[in-house]
């Protein structure tokens, strides 16, 4: 319990809980897109924020919320006017975002060191204004997220029906994808930008194991995301390891788990009728007795089904039906 006493831990596990909270919230929206990977696109671009912050001297968690938000508009208006695909769309993110970041790592001076930390996430780099940045940036997040979420949740299920009631698909696309590249910012230092994607979109995917509603796998998701983010925080210190790696690490295994308890929840609720047991205090039918051609007479205690037609009553017998009128007996 000693390292809850450290300060740098007690902002770790402030902003591990804000990210919990905040990724799992905006990647249930993306996820419903479809947009699994936006993170990691938006994650890369990020990477060019956090060197251009470097470059100048001013605050890289500023620079690169700036050029994140700046990508992810100019990618969501190029999707949306049909100039490019999704994957297309993507793919620049990806690709610019990286070289870009590179490129200017080299020209600040700075070392591998310095960029693993961004990448991977650092407990020991989290400053007390980087946390102040985390809080006020994840409390936006989260804010737009459930303050917004019918008309965002309706967009995602569907822009057509979305436009046709009035709602303005553009505008909440953007609201989206800006909320996407803070989230991004925001948990930069724990979890890192190479692992961001991850945990936007596991404990969504883990929720939907469990829950059949949307608000029910939102809640679920945010819940699983910062029981993940602070036991892989506590885990990466005493184990000495990377805080971002942990973090997804133990949110698969969750995924793990919850995927086998929900397969083993459908085989139940869908088990065939006739493996079931009898109610309590109803009498189990009684068996069906076959026989060669038609050796007897029906009656109410020959086991046969009855069914009762006016003046006559039939019984199914042998996949034949057989009449009784009166004292004889004819098969149909």
């Amino acid at each position: 319990m000693t390292i809850f006493q450290l300060e740098f831990m007690q902002r770790a596990l402030i902003a591990g809980l804000l990210t919990g909270l905040s990724a799992p919230a905006i990647g249930t929206y993306l996820v419903q897109r479809r947009l699994s990977l936006m993170g990691d696109g938006i994650g890369h671009i990020a990477i060019t924020g956090v060197a251009l912050g470097l470059l100048t001297g001013s605050a890289p968690v500023l620079t690169a919320v700036i050029v994140s938000i700046a990508g992810a508009t100019a990618i969501e208006l190029v999707r949306a006017r049909g100039k490019a695909t999704g994957d297309v769309a993507l793919a620049l993110l990806f690709y610019g975002g990286i070289a870009g970041g590179v490129l200017l790592i080299g020209l600040a001076g700075q070392g591998a060191a310095t960029l693993n930390t961004y990448l991977f996430g650092s407990l020991t780099t989290v400053s007390q204004s980087d946390l102040y940045v985390v809080v006020g940036l994840a409390v936006a997040v989260l804010v737009v997220a459930i303050g917004l979420g019918p008309q965002l949740f309706a967009v995602c299920q569907d822009e057509e029906f979305a436009r046709t009631t009035g709602l303005r698909v553009q505008l909440l696309n953007l609201v989206i994808a800006v909320m996407a590249a803070v989230t991004v910012t925001v948990a930069m230092r724990t979890v890192g930008l190479l692992l961001v994607s991850a945990l936007m979109v596991v404990p969504v995917a883990t929720a939907q194991q469990i829950t059949r509603s949307f608000r029910s796998t939102f809640v679920s998701a945010c819940i699983i995301g910062v029981l993940a983010c602070l036991a892989g925080i506590v885990t990466s210190y005493n184990a000495n390891v990377a805080p971002g790696a942990t973090i997804v690490v133990l949110a698969l295994a969750g995924f793990v788990v919850a995927a086998t308890v929900g397969t083993l929840l459908r085989r139940r609720s869908t088990r065939p009728l006739a493996d079931e047991e009898p109610e309590v205090g109803v009498p189990a039918p009684e068996p069906h007795v076959m026989s060669a051609g038609h050796p007897h007479a029906h009656s109410q205690d020959c086991g046969h089904k009855k069914v009762e037609h006016g003046d006559h009553v039939d019984y199914v017998h042998d996949g034949h039906l057989h009449a009784a009128h009166g004292d004889h007996w004819d098969e149909h």
